[in-house]
């Protein structure tokens, strides 16, 4: 008689998964078509009073950092701001500093993950300077390039001539409306719009559903493309993580979590993996930090994804506009030991001070991510 285990009736083949994770992808473009055309339908008096509060840059990166805080997902917030800005409501100039923002309000979730290791000291010190590493790291990046962003564009400029350069004679080229990507996307939001049609003649009651309809699409794509990523890629994350990093760090461990990201769409789930492992002193913090610092690039193919569904240029100019702030700062930050130790440093420090006096971390999560960017908002605007 044989002793292997019955096959679980809840088991799903790797095929059926990835098969259910491209349906995913495509429900996840129909919901940030679905919330360019809400926001389309209130008209243009509507967007301009909605973000005219949003006119300074401080205010739109406190904005970016404070939506991804609250919705726990950097994926959902670039994907909502590319959306703004296809449907016209958001301008690439206002809309690049809530990317950043977004970049630093996203690494909280590393900062939650280290809490698991607040009774024991001294594995607590090494995760917290883990995790607030990659916060520095953000930091320092939007200090350096949002002045020179604000003084003279170079990185949407930079994003703008790559943009035009990939479009040329591809399905990315916006002046084909038609091409068989935004075809396959536009057939059902067109459906949802003449369902509500019927629903309702008011054009913002209609567009209020299509923009909850959108919002909806992108929450439960994501979650799920997350949720059967990390099915599939199982196992596979900790090996492959294992094998490079033993090796040391460098472009390997960057490559690895840009990889990574890429593969299960979070950059909360390689952390997950990171922060363990720099905690129980199995990884430095030298050999942990580019990883962040890849899975920082891999995250922005989400933006780049949504940008596909969108009908302006200037969508997938913002996409690119996320991804090139953050390889540019990996190459200023990342080749150069002595400034690449400095959100190490600063890390190791603030670690240092949160390991004797546990109420600095409650400060500086809740301080940092939610009551600086809310005040900041307030004031600015």
């Amino acid at each position: 008689m044989s002793t292997a285990e019955p096959r679980k009736s809840w088991d799903v083949p790797t095929w059926v998964r990835f098969l259910f994770v491209f349906a995913l992808l495509y429900l996840f473009l129909v919901g940030v078509k679905a919330l360019e055309t809400g926001i389309k339908s209130f008209g243009a008096d509507f967007t301009d009073s909605l973000f005219e509060g949003v006119s300074n840059p401080l205010a739109g990166l406190f904005v970016g950092v404070l939506a991804t805080v609250l919705v726990q997902s950097s994926s959902v917030s670039t994907a909502t701001i590319v959306g703004l800005v296809g449907a016209g409501t958001l301008t690439v100039p206002f809309a690049v500093p809530m990317i950043m923002g977004a970049n630093i309000g996203t690494t909280v979730t590393n900062t939650l993950a280290s809490l698991g290791f607040l009774r024991r000291s001294a594995e607590f010190k090494r995760a917290f300077a883990g995790a607030t590493m990659h916060d520095f790291f953000n930091l320092l990046a939007v200090a350096l390039f949002l002045p020179l962003e604000l003084a003279t564009g170079f990185l949407s400029k930079s994003a703008e001539w790559l943009a035009s350069s990939l479009g040329a004679g591809t399905t990315l080229d916006f002046q084909k409306p038609d091409s068989p990507i935004k075809s396959a996307v536009k057939a059902p939001v067109k459906w949802f719009e003449s369902l509500f049609e019927r629903i309702t003649e008011n054009e913002n009651a209609m567009g209020i559903a299509l923009l909850v309809l959108g919002l909806l699409m992108i929450f439960l794509a994501l979650a799920y493309i997350t949720k059967n990523m990390r099915l599939i890629m199982a196992g596979r994350i900790e090996r492959s993580m294992n094998a490079i990093l033993s090796r040391g760090g460098g472009l390997p461990a960057i490559i690895i979590g840009l990889l990574m990201t890429v593969a299960v769409q979070s950059s909360s789930i390689t952390t997950s993996v990171l922060i363990p492992m720099i905690a129980a002193g199995v990884l430095t913090l030298e050999n942990g930090f580019p990883v962040t610092l890849g899975a920082n690039v891999g995250t922005t193919v989400t933006a780049l994804l949504a940008s596909l569904a969108a009908d302006s240029p200037a969508a997938l100019v913002i996409a690119l506009t996320h991804t090139l702030f953050n390889i540019g700062g990996i190459a200023v930050f990342y080749p150069i030991p002595a400034i690449r130790r400095i959100p190490i440093f600063l890390a190791q420090k603030l670690a240092g001070i949160a390991e004797v006096r546990k109420s600095a971390v409650l400060v500086y999560v809740v301080g940092g991510f939610i009551v600086v960017p809310i005040m900041g908002i307030l004031i600015l605007n």
